[in-house]
């Protein structure tokens, strides 16, 4: 049995009850195999896939918070250190009432990957909770927030750990957590948080980070497919902060995007959006994020209640960007019969079940990796570390050129490492990402020693 085998072996027999982060580690270390088998005896002997799969420190607390009633709760946190070879942990915090061990475990180690591609000195890590802050008023989430960082301060810090934000925590959930660092420790360590409001520390450039970050790297691979983003039609999922990202840059750039979607189902815009609409995207997610039907009754669009966008609109990209496993085989099975789209560009996490990349890859597909596609996020909050330790601030339009610079870089270096791997370049993205990411962590976690 080769060493990669035997790993998988071992993670599949001991978190069995893990189906998510055992999906994103059979993907990684599948598409590692050219890489670690010329050097498996190498790597087996220092372990090294042992260490490469195994969280540094796994760090679960109850979170007790009061509602405005008076009645007393009790919720669940996490933080999972996952790999610091090549810098302080760094990753967002998820609050939604659908969050386990496992859904923080699969976003922590794509997060290694993630960190790796941006070539910034990021390890990776994620944290969250089962709290929903949808419904919530403004004082019951400062309670929650200031009660999860009385537990969470202890494993952070600008040269340990720096959460940001993700699903549920925007910059009003960020602003009571760092509040409450701030408040515990006696100390304004800017970069100990990150996603701040740029009053006390935060970037310019960071709620659009993910969403521009991810239209930059399509854009570099639509002009390797030789052919041109403006003028494209589009179709995306969700509506939230990254989705509106992607949705305005798109629109930015003369791309035409037809859809959004939400719980409650998908609109289809056939006129494709304007800056009016995705300025409305912004009010929709303020008022009634589980509700995207707004959108089609104030524009005159279609709504299909219950379903989802893949394989039912014409369009010449998928860029799914709402929740992980969101298109599945029969979502896939769909857009092959559709006939207008043959590339799919991962936006959320980890948006597409392996049953269905494998079906796409097999009609065909260019499918773009999402540890590759959204990294932007993370690398602005890099760049807010970075500002918050100078004491110096970028302008907008810097971050953006940065941020632009980097997204560029990412995909041409997935490119790189696929063909030098003797893969087919653009048809393996996927493996190029993550043959990429892994060079710069298996390198360092050499470099380090058994740790």
């Amino acid at each position: 049995m080769s060493y990669v085998d035997e790993v998988l072996a071992q993670v599949e027999a001991r978190d069995a009850n893990e189906p998510l982060f055992l999906q994103t580690v059979r993907e990684v270390l599948n598409s590692l195999r050219p890489m670690i088998e010329p050097n498996e005896e190498k790597y087996r002997r220092i372990a090294l896939l042992e260490r490469l799969v195994e969280p540094e420190k796994t760090v679960i607390f109850r979170v007790p918070w009061v509602d405005d009633k008076g009645v007393a709760h009790v919720n669940r946190g996490y933080r999972v250190q996952f790999n610091s070879a090549i810098g302080p942990y760094k990753g967002g915090l998820r609050f939604a009432k659908n969050v386990t061990l496992d859904t923080i475990k699969f976003l922590a180690f794509e997060q290694c990957f993630k960190n790796s591609l941006t070539t910034l000195p990021i390890g990776g890590g994620k944290g969250g909770s089962d709290f929903d802050p949808i419904g919530k008023s403004d004082d019951e989430v400062m309670r929650f927030c200031q009660s999860f960082m009385t537990e969470l301060y202890r494993y952070i810090g600008a040269n340990t750990d720096s959460p940001a934000g993700d699903m549920g925590v925007g910059a009003r959930e960020i602003g009571f957590l760092y509040g409450q660092y701030k408040r515990i420790t006696g100390n304004f360590e800017a970069a100990a948080v990150t996603g701040k409001s740029p009053e006390y520390g935060g970037s310019l450039g960071r709620p659009t980070a993910t969403g521009f970050g991810a239209v930059y790297y399509a854009e570099e691979l639509i002009k390797t497919l030789g052919r041109d983003i403006k003028g494209a039609t589009i179709a995306i999922s969700g509506f939230g902060q990254v989705a509106w990202g992607v949705a305005m840059k798109a629109t930015q750039l003369g791309a035409k995007v037809v859809t959004i979607s939400g719980p409650d189902g998908y609109v289809y815009d056939k006129e494709g959006m304007n800056d009016e609409k995705v300025d409305f995207l912004l009010t929709m997610r303020a008022t009634d994020p589980m509700h995207c039907k707004p959108y089609a009754d104030k524009f005159g669009a279609e709504f299909h209640e219950g379903e989802k966008p893949w394989g039912k609109v014409k369009a010449d990209y998928y860029m799914p960007c709402a929740m992980q496993n969101d298109v599945r085989i029969e979502d896939a099975k769909r857009m092959q019969e559709e006939g207008t789209c043959n590339v799919l560009i991962e936006v959320a996490n980890m948006p597409t079940t392996q049953e269905a990349i494998d079906f796409l890859r097999e009609n065909g597909w260019v499918v773009a990796p999402s540890k590759a596609v959204n990294a932007g996020g993370v690398a602005v909050s890099a760049m807010e570390m970075a500002q918050d330790a100078s004491k110096y601030y970028w302008t907008e339009a810097e971050v953006e050129e940065k941020l632009h610079a980097i997204m560029k870089d990412i995909f041409n270096s997935s490119l790189k490492a696929a063909n030098k791997f003797g893969l087919d370049g653009v048809n393996c993205l996927i493996e190029g990402a993550n043959l990429a990411a892994a060079d710069k962590i298996v390198t360092s976690m050499v470099a380090q020693g058994i740790v």
